[in-house]
This record gives C-alpha cells, structure tokens and sequence, in this order.
C-alpha cells in the first residue's frame, strides 16, 4: 500500500471538537466512510486508497474516538452521533452523500439516511443494525429495572479504571493481531499506529474513551427505530462475514424492513470483512457505487 495521506481538520458539533481526514478531490462527489466502536478513521486507508481518484473522500473520527474529543460526562447515546453525522454532512455541505459504514458506524448512518433520506445516494453497511432480535430479547428479558441497575454498577466501576497501558507498541500491535485474527500483519500494524498515543509516562493507550465500552441504557422505541429504517429510499448494500458474531439481517427478518437493500455474505470473514477480504469488498464496492 503506498499512501499519499488525507489531511486532517475538525468540525464543532455539540461544543466539542471532532476530527475528520479529507482525501482531497474537492471536485468529485463526496462519500463519506464512518468507522466503528473503539476504531478511528485512519482504519479506512486501503479503502481511500482505491477510491480517492473516482471520490471527495471524508472519513471522520467518533466523537469519543480517534482524534476527537471524549464526552465530557462519558455518555455516548445514539442520538448523539447522529446529531455529530448531521452537523458533518451540513458544515461540509456533503448531501447528497454516498456513505460506507462499519458497525456501529453503520448503526449510525442508516438512521441519518432514515432522517434525512434526500441527503444520502448510497449506502454500504457493514454488520451495522446494532442488536439482533435475539440479542434484544435477551436484553428484554433481563428487565429495566435490572439493566438500569448493572448500567449504574458500570459507569462507577468505569470512573475508577485507568486506560490499559503498553510499555510499547509493539505490545499494543499484538493485542491488535489477538483482537482479529484475520488482519495481515501490515494491516495491524497500520491500524495500531493511528490508534494508539503514548502517556507522559512514556507507555502507550488507546485512543477510545473507555466509557464506549458502556452501551446507552436507553435507545428510541422498536417501533420507532423500524418506522426510520423503513423511510430510507437510496440503495442499500449490507455486508456480513460468514464467521462474524454479527446477526445475517436476510436470516433473521430484519432485511424486511429495508425497502431498497440488499445482503451479501463473504466466507473466511468476520466482522471486519473490509479488512479480512479486501480484494472482493472492494470489487463489490465499486460496483454498487457506480451503478
């Protein structure tokens, strides 16, 4: 991989500063590429590798990951990003936008381009609809009362934990290699230099904020979640790895409330199947795009 490198700005979004990375080509129509929990921007490198020529390539850090700032209260709903994803897509006047997003990412964007359906031409989601009807009745299950128990029992052990620390990178690349076993050793290494930075102590951390590691306990209403999904009127692509953990929506009936998607399933995969099958992503990928 030979990069020429993006440059880096920011953008204010409910009083705190987040970063993005611009690929250049100002005059191509925009695409925007939004990575997922506890991951950064610079994940999607290989992607605007390819594209960078045909695309206006923006690629922005989570709030709360990455380059940009953490929540000052270590909340991180939903809504949220998705205010952060609007703000974006405003200040940098994108829309209409193709977008191609990865997990929560995905989450996010496919409910902006329920919200705002004329801003979006294409989707690509990657294992991005957050909980699987399983996953959710199991939730369920549990009770109110007792999630909102364990989600205060949560936030206060996490006020008292420090980052993990590394004596060195190289410690932090093969929690990387251990995290998926399917990245090539140039893929790891690139992802733990941009998603990492070293403490005064000199030991290194991950940039995320570990309040991320606690999901919102609460979210909008099923019904109303569904009623976004269903209002999204560009053409959808959804991507699942064979040997990912994520729920195949075209199994489990939730394809049914897409109008305009598609699924297609990658063997030898698992839930970075941008990275794991690189080559037939890409192919895929070019393909929906220029349709």
């Amino acid at each position: 991989m030979t990069l020429h490198g993006p440059i880096t700005n920011s953008f204010i979004s409910q009083r705190l500063r987040l970063n993005y990375v611009d690929w250049g080509n100002p005059d191509a129509p925009p695409l925007l590429l939004v990575h997922g929990g506890r991951d950064h921007a610079r994940s999607w490198d290989w992607v605007a590798e390819e594209l960078r020529h045909d695309w206006h390539i923006i690629a922005p850090d989570l709030r709360g990951h990455g380059d940009s700032a953490w929540s000052p209260d270590g909340s991180y709903e939903m809504s949220t990003f998705v205010y952060d994803m609007a703000q974006l897509i405003h200040q940098l006047n994108l829309a209409p936008v193709s977008i191609i997003a990865h997990s929560m990412g995905g989450n996010i964007a496919t409910r902006y381009a329920g919200l705002f359906p004329e801003n979006v031409r294409k989707m690509v989601n990657i294992e991005g609809l957050g909980l699987s009807p399983k996953m959710q009745a199991e939730r369920d299950a549990i009770g109110i009362q007792n999630r909102f128990r364990q989600w205060i029992e949560d936030k206060r052990n996490a006020a008292g934990r420090t980052p993990k620390r590394y004596l060195n990178i190289e410690a932090a690349y093969d929690r990387m290699k251990t995290e998926n076993s399917y990245l090539t050793d140039e893929q790891a290494r690139h992802l733990t230099v941009h998603g990492i930075s070293r403490n005064e102590d000199g030991s290194w951390s991950w940039k995320f904020d570990n309040y991320l590691n606690i999901w919102a306990i609460f979210d909008m209403p099923r019904e109303d979640l569904l009623a976004i999904w269903q209002s999204i009127t560009c053409p959808m692509l959804m991507m699942y790895g064979a040997n990912s953990w994520a729920s195949n929506p075209e199994k489990d009936g939730r394809l049914a409330h897409f109008p305009t998607a598609k699924v297609v399933e990658y063997e030898n995969a698992g839930h970075w199947l941008h990275h794991d099958q690189f080559d037939r992503f890409m192919a895929d990928v070019r393909a929906f795009l220029i349709i």
